[in-house]
């Protein structure tokens, strides 16, 4: 609602100019913000940082390409497969 001489009014004055964002506090825009997988560009999206580096993307991830890969890093599947080999589970008391 707006008070015009004097009157309450659910219409904006013409003359008066609406901004209804802070000025000065929203981070800068990049419409053509580039999207790179293995420092190719595979897409062009709008974003608040020029450029973005990605591990994976929808197209390269199995769900959507129908293709398996298998990434391991650090040796961590090893790591699980040792930890969780033989009676582990076995062992395990229940309460």
């Amino acid at each position: 609602m707006w008070l015009v001489n004097g009157l309450w009014t659910i219409e904006q004055p013409k003359d008066q100019e609406r901004n209804d964002m802070k000025q000065e506090i929203h981070p800068e825009f990049y419409p053509e913000c580039q999207v790179k997988y293995r420092g190719e560009v595979v897409m062009t999206v709008g974003a608040t940082v020029p450029e973005l580096n990605v591990e994976i993307w929808s197209g390269s991830h199995p769900f959507y390409t129908g293709k398996s890969s298998f990434v391991d890093t650090a040796g961590r599947v090893e790591k699980f497969q040792k930890k969780f080999q033989g009676n582990y589970f076995k062992n395990k008391k229940k309460s």
